[in-house]
């Protein structure tokens, strides 16, 4: 039965199907380790990881139960442990206690239960997508705001020749997935849409996301009133960097009463610094600050696309260009809206630095769809021989540029000499230009995208599979919007958001006693001594907030009590 294993009749039966799930009954345990996740479980419940689940999942009769298994994967993420596998170096009778089981299962069982939950794809989008309307519904109060942009998650096997991506953080072109996040101003997570061939941002926002964000948008009821008085007030803002710049997708988007905004990509003449007024901007982490802002009216485009167009003058005299289509918000408050972005950016590197969001979960491809198209190769071949050309072309102009003749001594040998080499150069020069039109008509007359499944043999490829990937990072947002919920809580003691969370992860170290209590109905969790007495004062304020929710215990009637110490 494994180690730790001691509830033998309960397993005996649950193997003859027998039993519906193992009955969660916690026993007094001393210096259990990682028990500190457990200050997380009222976070967890309150984010919504057990009200959705049982209407989309279920699990045959056996030992472990569903909510036994969504809350270890809920805890694993927490305690930083990035895969199932890496479950196998965890005590198994330690964990069980925080389960209030004997002990947690073995790997290859829990494998078989994702996989069970698992076994329809598109079920974890139905789910992220319900958690996704709590979540906007309890945090919009008021104008909905939203963040979009694409996170690539890079491909290192060999099952598979996925399409190369730009990769930032590398600069590289690598084989990769994309995904494309959609995320409050504050980082925390909605949802994300994988795009197996990636057509970039504009296409994006245009055929997924924003379809999304128009379909699950829950307004409340006072912005709802001002949408039906105003015809100026937007439905929803959609927010984004310098890949999603489209004039013609800010029109069609407006044209639809949604606004946007984002980094000018063109900015045209350089404003006059007397155009500049300091205005004190409201961040996201809540610091007023001072900037110089200027605003005027600008038309971008060919179809001359009516927008604000906002720049910050910023050290050395150089001028940040943000444009938008709202028509009613301060230029200063478009411009902290679009600041906060970083926050987006802030959450992919802390989640693949914590939570293992690049981390592949399953081994294995499936067919791609028949409507997805993808770069035709031939063209890709022509585009880079027209790239190539039109390097050479210019390096030759630079060189024909560089010589002039007042560098060489005055004499009718190097005159000569000079015109000579000069000619040569522009026949040159006339003779690739010549070659660079030819292959740019070529490269027009082949098409850019083809359908995958039109793709030669040697081309052809699969996407990865994506179901389970989806699940656990369901699983993975849920934690991170637990633990970011606790952080609130710990600001209220700590100055800094990192130093908040940087706390947040030595709790969930650490040691815990469990003292349960049947007759009382509540299960008391002392948490140990930290190394400063300075974060001991702030687990204590941790706790009182903890303990006012309330919380009972997963399948159990226990309510949850945090204690430090012996306190």
């Amino acid at each position: 039965m494994g180690y730790g294993a001691t509830r033998t009749l309960e397993r005996v039966a649950a193997s003859v199907g027998l039993l519906e799930s193992a009955p969660v009954e916690f026993c007094a345990a001393q210096d259990v380790a990682y028990g500190g996740v457990l200050l997380a479980v009222p976070a967890l419940l309150a984010m919504g990881l057990l009200q959705c689940s049982p209407a989309l999942y279920t699990l045959p009769k056996g030992y472990y139960g569903l909510p036994s298994i969504f809350l270890l994967l809920a805890l694993m993420a927490l305690a930083r442990i990035p895969s199932l596998e890496q479950l196998r170096y965890r005590a198994p009778g330690e964990w069980g206690h925080l389960l209030g089981l004997d002990r947690i299962p073995e790997v290859r069982t829990l494998r078989d239960k994702v996989k069970i939950l698992c076994q329809e794809t598109g079920r974890a989008a139905v789910w992220n997508t319900a958690l996704a309307k709590q979540w906007m519904t309890a945090e919009q109060a008021s104008e909905p705001v939203f963040y979009a942009d694409g996170h690539v998650r890079v491909y290192h096997g060999k099952l598979t020749a996925l399409p190369k991506h730009y990769v930032s953080r590398q600069r590289l072109y690598l084989r990769a997935t994309v995904d494309y996040w959609v995320n409050a101003m504050d980082g925390k997570p909605f949802v994300y849409i994988n795009q197996p061939v990636d057509h970039g941002l504009v296409a994006a926002l245009r055929e997924n996301l924003v379809p999304w964000m128009e379909s699950n948008v829950q307004m409340s009821a006072e912005h709802r009133q001002r949408v039906e008085a105003d015809p100026e007030v937007p439905h929803f803002t959609v927010i984004f960097d310098r890949e999603g710049y489209s004039p013609e997708l800010f029109e069609e988007l407006w044209a639809r009463r949604i606004a946007v905004i984002s980094y000018h990509r063109y900015p045209k003449e350089v404003w006059t610094e007397a155009e500049f007024r300091e205005e004190t901007v409201d961040l996201v982490s809540g610091v007023n600050v001072k900037l110089m802002l200027a605003e005027r009216n600008s038309l971008l485009g060919r179809n001359k696309v009516p927008v604000r167009e906002i720049r910050k003058l910023a050290e050395g005299g150089r001028q940040i260009s943000m444009v938008s289509t709202h028509p009613r918000a301060e230029g200063r408050r478009l411009a902290a809206l679009l600041f906060a972005r970083w926050s987006q950016e802030n959450y992919f590197r802390y989640m693949r630095q914590h939570y293992g969001l690049d981390v592949l979960v399953e081994r294995g491809t499936e067919e791609m769809p028949d409507t997805a198209f993808t770069v035709n190769p031939a063209w890709r071949t022509l585009n880079a021989e027209v790239r190539h050309k039109h390097a050479q072309v210019r390096r030759y102009k630079t060189m024909l540029e560089a010589t002039s003749l007042e560098q060489l001594p005055i004499s009718e040998a190097a005159v000569t000499e000079y015109q000579l080499s000069q000619g040569q150069m522009r026949e040159q020069i006339e003779h690739l230009q010549s070659d660079l039109d030819a292959m740019k008509l070529q490269r027009k007359a082949v098409p850019h995208h083809v359908p995958v499944k039109d793709l030669p043999e040697e081309f052809r490829f699969t996407r990865l599979r994506s179901e389970r990937k989806y699940f656990l990072d369901t699983i993975k947002m849920i934690g991170y919007r637990a633990e970011t919920s606790m952080v609130s809580i710990v600001r209220e003691k700590m100055a800094r958001t990192e130093d908040a969370r940087s706390l947040l992860r030595q709790i969930f170290d650490t040691e815990v006693d469990l003292v349960p209590d049947l007759q009382q109905k509540t299960l008391t969790v002392k948490l140990h001594h930290l190394t400063q007495r300075a974060h001991d004062e702030v687990i204590r304020h941790l706790c009182q907030e903890l303990n006012a929710t309330e919380s009972l215990f997963p399948g159990t009637e226990l309510s949850l009590i945090y204690k430090l110490g012996s306190s």
